[in-house]
C-alpha cells in the first residue's frame, strides 16, 4: 500500500506531542481543537494504525504512534531544510582552491563533483602545489582556500582529518625486496618524503631515490611499473598498487594531519560553502 501523507497532518501530530495535548496544539497551530482532532483521525486513516490512546484526560502515544512520530519529525525536518535552502538566493562566484596533487587526484574528485551539482553557479579554480608553497600562495592572496598537510612550522588552520601514511609497491615486480630500496618520491620539502626517509634511516634500511616527480601521476607510474616503492596516504591507495610494510622489511610510518586554511579576506558565500562542504565530506 502506498502512503501519500499530508505534511500538515504530520505537523499536527508533532504539535500535539510537543505541546501536551490537542488544546495547546490548536493554539500553537492557529486551528480549532476540532480541526486538530480531525487531522489526527485522518492521519490514522492514512497510516491504518492507532496513534493515540486516551488515559483519563490525556492523549498518550501508542507504540505505533511513537514510530510514526519519529518518521514525522524526520520528514518535517527535511521539508524545512529544503524550503530554507530553496528560499535562499543561489550561491555564485569563483573560489580559488589550492591542494597538493595527491589530494586533488584521489580525495577531492567526488567531493568537488557533488559540490558542483549542489552549487552549479560556483566556479572553482584549482591550483596543485606542495603544501608549504600553497601556504605562501594563501599569504599573498593568490588562493582563497588551502587544503594541505600540516607541516611542523605551520600554525593555525582547522583540522579536517588524519591520514595514515603507507608504503606502496607494484602488483607484479617486488621493488620492496631490493637493496638499496628504490624510491619514487615527491621533491624535497614534501612532508611525506621527509617522514619516509627518516623512518628508513632509523630502521637502518638502505635506500636510493630513483624517481622524483612533482606529480603523483609520475610516482604511481614508477610504482606500477615495478621501478620503485613510494609513500602515499592510505585513503588514496588504488587497486593498481598494493600496500607493503613490515613483511617486506619496511618501517612503520606515522600519520599526518590534513588541515584547511582560508584567506582572511576570502569571505564570500561561495568560499564559505566550499570550505564547509570539504570539511563535511572529508572529516573522519
Amino acid at each position: 500500500m502506498r502512503y501519500d501523507v499530508d505534511p500538515v497532518l504530520l505537523r499536527t501530530l508533532t504539535a500535539v506531542v510537543d505541546h501536551g495535548g490537542a488544546t495547546a496544539a490548536a493554539r500553537q497551530l492557529s486551528l480549532t481543537q476540532s480541526a486538530v482532532s480531525q487531522h489526527l483521525r485522518k492521519l490514522e486513516q492514512q497510516l491504518s494504525c492507532k496513534l493515540f490512546e486516551r488515559q483519563g484526560r490525556r492523549l498518550m502515544l501508542t507504540a505505533t504512534g511513537e514510530v510514526a512520530l519519529g518518521y514525522a519529525r524526520g520528514i518535517l525536518r527535511m521539508q524545512d531544510e529544503m524550503k530554507a535552502r530553496l528560499d535562499q538566493p543561489p550561491v555564485v562566484g569563483t573560489v580559488r582552491l589550492g591542494t597538493p596533487d595527491l589530494y586533488a587526484s584521489y580525495l577531492l574528485p567526488s567531493v568537488l563533483g557533488e559540490f558542483g551539482r549542489t552549487f552549479p553557479e560556483v566556479q572553482i579554480e584549482l591550483r596543485c602545489r606542495l603544501s608549504h608553497r600553497l601556504l605562501e600562495d594563501l599569504g599573498r592572496g593568490e588562493i582563497d582556500i588551502a587544503l594541505v598537510t600540516r607541516q611542523p612550522f605551520m600554525a593555525g588552520g582547522s583540522r579536517v582529518r588524519d591520514e595514515q601514511l603507507v608504503w606502496i609497491s607494484g602488483l607484479g615486480l617486488d621493488a620492496a625486496a631490493r637493496s638499496p630500496l628504490p624510491l619514487a618520491m615527491l621533491p624535497a620539502g614534501n612532508l611525506y618524503r621527509t617522514m619516509a626517509l627518516d623512518a628508513l634511516e632509523r630502521s637502518g634500511r638502505q635506500w636510493k631515490v630513483v624517481c622524483e616527480s612533482a606529480s603523483i601521476g609520475g610516482l604511481y607510474a614508477a610504482v606500477m611499473s615495478g621501478l620503485a616503492v613510494s609513500v602515499v596516504a592510505r585513503s588514496t591507495v588504488t587497486s593498481d598498487v598494493r600496500e607493503v610494510g613490515r613483511a617486506e622489511g619496511l618501517p612503520s610510518l606515522p600519520s599526518v594531519e590534513l588541515i584547511l586554511y582560508r584567506a582572511p579576506d576570502a569571505t564570500s558565500d561561495a568560499v564559505r560553502c566550499l570550505e564547509d562542504y570539504i570539511r563535511l565530506k572529508l572529516r573522519a
